[in-house]
């Protein structure tokens, strides 16, 4: 493929992919504002006003954010590629360090570095002004910081060392190269799913085991009717970060843990709770985690494959402004480049990933209903709607496209035929 067609093909995904997330951003805020005066009927009686008025307002000050997000990383993307930010720290960071590893390891950390520090801006504006306007905040701005400092150490001890093996196979596996770093990469996501719950997530929040006697042994005998066997049951300090609740079961194998945000315990019943609880197990139950790991080892093969065959293209380099080096030390290069642009294509096929999500979230409730009553479900979901100010009213094509659950009243709706 000739670089210019490469070229004008590349800015025709990125027009077409901030076009259209901002299009469906508009059509969002303009539906969910047209619809916040007035509560659906169909949630009428368990909803307030005040509380449906305050989700809209929640709802459309985030797309708005997000709209802002949408057009920096756009030209933060094109400053990167097409303007010849990645040609600059490839010349400067190379003429430093050389072409060898180290200085493809500092080229791929720069890159994600500088896109790091762009976006901690708008997480800061959306934790501390759009979060704390709604009232969910409880985070202070030293653990804001300290989170991030964390996360970027843990990056780093994880991020470096696999980096490092990616570009060595790159150079040193030959033409399957591809191959042998998708199995490395396997490797490498099974073993976070093993060390998070017990390595990763204590480093940002306090673990305690489940005390209220009554409630674990009702979870224990719902686990024991699913199938379901777990290493514990614990309480997450969730509350000093956000009001937000939730639950989920984390870790592989014979070291899973289910695990509940003390903020969930103290809104929802025990007959809720184990409702909740239901759903979840209902994911295990259908597959749904297996299935989606499929999914996702078997698409990160295919575009490891892809990048294996552009690595060797002259054109993906120069189409996205980048002059690869004659004498080689490209694959630092070649990983940015990837990185970079084919999420821009990717884009266009979430709707297909949003669609299987919402069919297995309908499938994981209708396993709860068959374990628990159903009504209890449809109250706790209301609660969690209500109290994560959650919009009741989404944009039909923005839901399609984006949401990775049914709406509240599509949902509902299916719950109360199995009540």
């Amino acid at each position: 493929m000739p670089t210019l067609y490469f070229t004008v093909l590349f800015v025709i995904a990125v027009v077409a992919m901030v076009g259209t997330k901002l299009w469906l951003a508009s059509r969002q805020t303009r539906f969910v504002a047209a619809h916040r005066d007035q509560v659906p009927p169909q949630f009428s009686t368990t909803i307030p006003l005040p509380a449906h008025q305050r989700a809209a307002d929640y709802t459309v000050e985030r797309t708005r954010l997000t709209m802002v997000e949408i057009v920096v990383s756009a030209a933060v993307l094109i400053g990167l590629t097409l303007l010849g930010g990645v040609q600059s720290l490839d010349l400067g960071i190379t003429g430093w360090l050389g072409r060898g590893y180290g200085g493809q390891i500092a080229l791929v950390a720069a890159v994600v570095a500088i896109t790091s520090v762009i976006d901690l801006p708008f997480d800061y504006y959306r934790q501390f002004v759009v979060e704390d306007r709604f009232g969910f905040n409880r985070m202070s701005r030293r653990i804001f910081f300290v989170d991030r400092i964390k996360g970027a150490l843990l990056g780093a001890a994880f991020g470096l060392p696999l980096l490092f093996v990616v570009l060595w196979l790159m150079n040193q596996a030959g033409s399957l190269w591809w191959l042998w770093t998708w199995i490395v990469w396997v490797a490498f996501q099974m073993l976070v799913l093993v060390l998070y719950p017990t390595f990763i997530a204590p480093l940002f929040n306090k673990f305690e085991p489940l005390k209220d006697e009554a409630l674990k042994s009702r979870i224990e005998a719902l686990m024991k009717r699913c199938g379901f066997a777990a290493k514990g049951l614990f309480v997450m300090d969730g509350s000093r970060r956000s009001a937000h609740g939730n639950a989920y079961f984390t870790g592989f194998g014979a070291a899973k843990r289910i695990v509940f945000f003390d903020t969930l315990l103290a809104r929802l019943s025990g007959n809720e709770i184990e409702a909740v609880l239901a759903h979840e197990l209902g994911h295990f139950k259908r597959r749904h985690v297996i299935k989606r790991m499929a999914v996702t080892f078997a698409i990160s093969l295919a575009m490891l494959a892809l990048l294996g065959w552009l690595s060797q293209r002259v054109w993906f380099y120069e189409g996205l402004g980048v002059r690869p080096s004659l004498t080689g030390g490209n694959s630092g290069l070649a990983l940015v480049l990837f990185f970079l642009a084919v999420p821009v294509f990717l884009f266009f096929v979430t709707p297909l990933g949003s669609l299987s999500s919402r069919k297995h979230e309908f499938e994981a409730d209708a396993f709860a209903a068959t374990q628990t009553d159903a009504q209890d479900l449809v109250n706790a979901l209301v609660k969690l709607y209500e109290d994560n100010a959650s919009t009741l009213t989404p944009d039909p094509l923005y839901t399609a496209f984006y949401y990775s659950h049914p709406p509240a009243s599509q949902r509902i709706d299916r719950l109360l035929r199995h009540a």
